[in-house]
């Protein structure tokens, strides 16, 4: 149909009311939870009994911890982060080296590399993360039994989560990068070159602005993923549990309000963070 063309007023009933659904599913249990986050209840679900910011602030009256009492609570936050700004810097790193080495190179098998690489993005997360977890520990039993060696890293733990979120986050940086570098102009590089520009240059001052968007992009979508990855972490984590294992232990205890103050709390953080991450990124040309 041609946008332009005046459309029925049935075709726009169902037009609007698809969409009012389809927004309604998207942001309905977001805002359930948020409201809940107030509810003077020990429970976060309905009935509404009143406004209060114990499930924050906590009351020790009324034998209330809040989230930023909460100890532990906090703690797996700062756990999620260093965990995720790891997973950020190796992703994006590694993801830039992955776009250039498959949009500027001319190698054998070079199709066969690029539809492996999006292997880790098919394969359910429990699995990846067992089968990561597998490797790891043989790795690390034989290191020991046979060389003597401690690889303590290699067991379950931060740096193992850090190394499974990394294995399929990874292949997502690589994609935006490369998005871009596909569409970059080579024939300013050339330029440059023939004026006498050395290489080191010419990817400082000319190719690496260019792909800043997609760097920042990738940076956001890396950390946002590793923060709220689950199923992978739960399979590799040790004693220091991510915020998504502490909640997934919490709620097999017995859900409080508490809860749902912490994930609007990570609901406002992550749209504060994506808003930054827009307005500091360069438009793209």
């Amino acid at each position: 149909m041609i946008p332009s063309l005046p459309r029925p007023a049935w075709l726009r009933a169902v037009t609007a009311a698809y969409v009012v659904a389809f927004l309604a599913f998207l942001f309905l249990p977001l805002i359930v939870v948020a409201v809940f986050a107030f509810n003077d209840a020990p429970y976060p679900a309905p009935p509404w009994h009143g406004f209060t910011l114990d499930w924050f602030l906590g009351n020790a009256s009324m034998s209330r911890v809040g989230l930023f009492g909460d100890a532990e609570l906090l703690g797996s936050i700062a756990t999620s982060a260093v965990v995720a700004l790891w997973v950020t810097v190796l992703s994006v790193a590694v993801g830039t080296c992955n776009a250039f080495l498959l949009e500027r190179g001319r190698f054998p098998g070079k199709q066969l590399l690029s539809v492996l690489m999006l292997a880790p993005l098919v394969i359910p997360g429990v699995i990846l993360g067992i089968s990561i977890l597998a490797f790891a520990s043989r790795i690390a039993q034989f290191a020991g039994d046979v060389m003597g060696w401690d690889l303590d890293f290699l067991r379950p733990g931060l740096p193992l989560v850090v190394l499974g979120q990394f294995s399929f986050i990874a292949t997502i940086a690589t994609l935006t990068i490369s998005a871009r570098l596909r569409r970059f102009d080579r024939t300013l590089e050339e330029a440059a070159l023939n004026l006498g520009a050395s290489k080191a240059a010419v990817f400082r001052t000319i190719v690496l602005p260019y792909l800043r968007p997609a760097l920042i992009g990738s940076a956001a979508i890396s950390f946002l993923m590793s923060f709220e990855d689950f199923n992978t972490t739960l399979m590799l984590v040790g004693a220091d549990s991510p915020l998504t294992v502490m909640m997934y232990g919490r709620m097999r205890e017995g859900a409080t309000p508490v809860l749902n103050s912490v994930s609007l709390f990570l609901m406002v953080a992550s749209a504060v963070l994506a808003l930054a991450f827009m307005r500091r990124s360069p438009r793209a040309r």
